[in-house]
């Protein structure tokens, strides 16, 4: 092992090994810390975290929270895990909003707050401030989580509320909100649209905004996270009978 090239063994052995495997592996010196904290540690252990055999169920009900590995060979479940909540939560309290190579954004249904989250090294990040950033409200309020052309992680924030409808991003980087500018229609703010969760993919942050009667309009709003620019592309083709609310998702065809 001490012949081996350290990016050899980083990049080639350590990123093989399960999550709670590569937290220990921090703490053997400065450089392995350094070398497996870096966006391309990350981005190739994920890739690899993407087989079958490494595939995980996450379930939450009321207090507790349990993951369960998927056995693709008889299409059943292994026995569960316990996952422990590091922050206080109550009943039936943590919702998740979004996910991005395991991290988890979530929100506290009790205090509004949305934290971010990762359920195998338990390590969290309150996103709450005392400005009255980083507050979910179900129903009014959309959210998207993303990393950019840099690297850093960042939660996309559509606040639609009486006297404040705007969005905002926080970057887990520089561990703070702005403010950015919306520019389409501004109507699509309104509680008369529901919006989805954001759906990454390819530089893109995607939501469904679907009118909230029957024949309302139907429009798909695209952010640009590295631009930070909106546009508005059609909604696919659906029948016209009844309301309808679209959810994206990612599929990578093999």
């Amino acid at each position: 092992m001490a012949d081996l090239p350290i990016h050899t063994i980083v990049f080639e052995i350590l990123t093989r090994l399960p999550t709670k495997d590569v937290g220990r592996s921090k703490s053997v010196c400065k450089q392995w810390y350094a070398l497996l904290s870096t966006q391309d540690f990350v981005r190739i252990h994920c890739s690899r975290s993407l087989v079958s055999s490494n595939q995980r169920v996450l379930l939450i009900d009321d207090l507790t929270c349990s993951a369960r590995p998927i056995i693709s060979k008889s299409n059943d479940y292994g026995p569960s895990s316990i996952v422990t909540f590091p922050f206080h939560h109550q009943n039936n309290d943590v919702s998740i909003l979004s996910h991005l190579n395991g991290l988890l954004c979530v929100c506290l249904n009790h205090t509004y707050e949305l934290l971010l989250w990762n359920p195998t090294t338990t390590a969290f990040k309150r996103l709450s401030t005392p400005d009255s950033h980083g507050f979910y409200i179900n129903n009014l309020d959309a959210v998207g989580l993303y990393v950019d052309a840099d690297d850093d992680y960042k939660v996309l924030h559509i606040k639609r509320r009486s006297g404040v409808l705007g969005v905002y991003v926080y970057s887990r980087e520089v561990d703070s909100w702005r403010n950015i500018p919306f520019i389409t229609r501004q109507e699509y703010l309104s509680p008369h649209f529901n919006w989805s969760a954001g759906t990454f993919c390819g530089g893109t942050l995607y939501f469904t905004v679907c009118e909230c009667w029957l024949g309302g309009t139907k429009r798909v709003i695209c952010f640009d996270v590295n631009s930070e620019q909106f546009k508005e592309i059609s909604f696919p083709p659906v029948p016209s009978i009844g309301m309808v609310q679209g959810v994206l998702v990612n599929v990578k065809m093999c």
